[in-house]
Parts: structure tokens; sequence; C-alpha cells
């Protein structure tokens, strides 16, 4: 199992967790973020990565103490594992409007009841736990990148946006622990995934005009390597010009097959 320290500044601190799928599934990345006394887990995965992600963050922070599961959308490796959750937790799970009534069919029957907070389009600043230790979490909209209800998460503390799909590098020589810095050699790990997966270079070019105002020191997606430094700026120019989904699509992808 490996675990990645992505900050630790005082009682806050964001952790990754890379390497829990085995080689049956897509290759994931887990998060948990700690202030104190109080912690989120942000896509905490399938059945595949719970119980060393369980494991994982019990060497971290207390898991009965769990306040929130911050889910980016509904896919099976972003929380499939969400009945085993609900009964080893008494978190609260996050996830837009659009999948509130879809997220319990992972679920035994009433195991959800009163437990999912929806989240509207416009998203929203998040205040997690009570007390000393309650911290605040952003969720930015990032709809149809690449779930129609879909949620990007920015702790500003950290100043790491959480970014689901995007940035995602998938390849079986690329190391998930390994921080890039420069875009240019790693977009071969992202340009086939994002062509196929982001629905239109319309909407990554909404979203590069949202985040550009953020200070944002990393990018971190739920697969591949985080991005720091100029590669942060270089990857918001890139998606922003980038054609992709239904930009390429026409009669030749829509035909009866023979």
């Amino acid at each position: 199992m490996s675990t990645i320290t992505l900050f630790k500044q005082g009682k806050h601190q964001c952790l990754m967790f890379s390497e829990l799928s085995g080689s049956e599934g897509v290759q994931s990345n887990q998060f948990l973020l700690v202030n104190g006394e109080t912690g989120a887990i942000l896509d905490p995965g399938g059945n595949l990565a719970y119980n060393d992600l369980f494991l994982g963050m019990g060497r971290h922070f207390p898991p009965h103490k769990l306040a929130a599961i911050l889910a980016s959308h509904a896919d099976p490796d972003i929380i499939a594992s969400l009945d085993r959750w609900m009964t080893s937790t008494g978190a609260t799970v996050y996830i837009s409007r659009l999948w509130e009534r879809f997220a319990p069919h992972f679920c035994k029957p009433g195991k959800t009841a009163g437990r999912i907070q929806g989240l509207g389009d416009e998203g929203a600043r998040l205040v997690l736990g009570d007390g000393a230790d309650a911290f605040e979490v952003w969720a930015l909209p990032a709809h149809f990148l690449h779930a129609e209800g879909n949620f990007q998460f920015y702790d500003p503390v950290s100043k790491i946006l959480f970014s689901g799909d995007l940035a995602a590098s998938l390849g079986a020589d690329l190391s998930p622990s390994e921080f890039i810095s420069d875009l240019g050699p790693h977009l071969k790990y992202m340009e086939g995934f994002h062509r196929r997966y982001m629905v239109s270079g319309k909407i990554l070019r909404l979203w590069a005009d949202m985040v550009r105002p953020l200070e944002i020191d990393m990018i971190v997606p739920q697969h591949g390597a985080p991005l720091r430094g100029p590669a942060v700026r270089q990857f918001i120019d890139w998606v922003s010009d980038l054609a992709c989904g239904i930009d390429l699509m026409g009669g030749a992808q829509y035909q009866i097959p023979r």
C-alpha cells in the first residue's frame, strides 16, 4: 500500500492512497483529509480498495470519527464500497443531487437514510465537522467532466484541487507517486483519456475560466499522478483549447453495425 503525504502543516494534512485496487480494476487514488479530530474521505473507491483504505486511514485518523465522504460522482470506482462505509462509520455522504437517489443502490435498504447530502449544481463551501477542528472544503462545479452531475473539491488550506477524472493519467509504466511539474512529457498518459471521457471543449473552457483565479498549488486527479508547480497552469491552458467528446463525434461513429 502506497500512502503519499500531499500536504502537512500543523493539524491539517492531506493524504493520497494510490495502489489499493490491485490489478483487477483501473488504478485509482483515494484521499484522506484530516484536521485535528475531524476527517473526510474523498472518492473512497470500490470494494477492491475498501479493506486497505480502512486500515490505512486508521494509522492517521480514527475511522469512527469520520465526518464526511465526498464523492465527485457515482461511478463504481468512486463509491461502490459505500455500503461498507455506511456500516463502519457515521459519516455523511456529499454528492450531486443528480446522484442522490442513485447512490443508495450500492447499499442495503435503509443504510443511507438521512445520511446523503445532495449538492446543487452551483456547488457549496462545505463546513465539515464541529468545533475547533471543523474545516472548509469547496465543492466546485465540474459537470460533464465526465459525469452529468460532477464536483471537484478544493481545500483552501493546502490549496489542493482534487479534480476527479479531470487531469487523470493512465499507463502501465506510470507511477502515481511521481509528482508532475512539466506537463509536456506527461501528455501521452492523458490525451487519449481526455479526448474520450470529457464531453466537449466548451465545457473545458468554462472550467478553465472558473479555476484560473484560484490559488492552486496542486491538481490531484482520481487516476494517475498529481500535478504541481508549472504543470498546474500548463494543464489549465492545455484543456482550455482541447477538442474532445462530442467535438470529435460524427456520422462515422453512429452507424448500424454490419
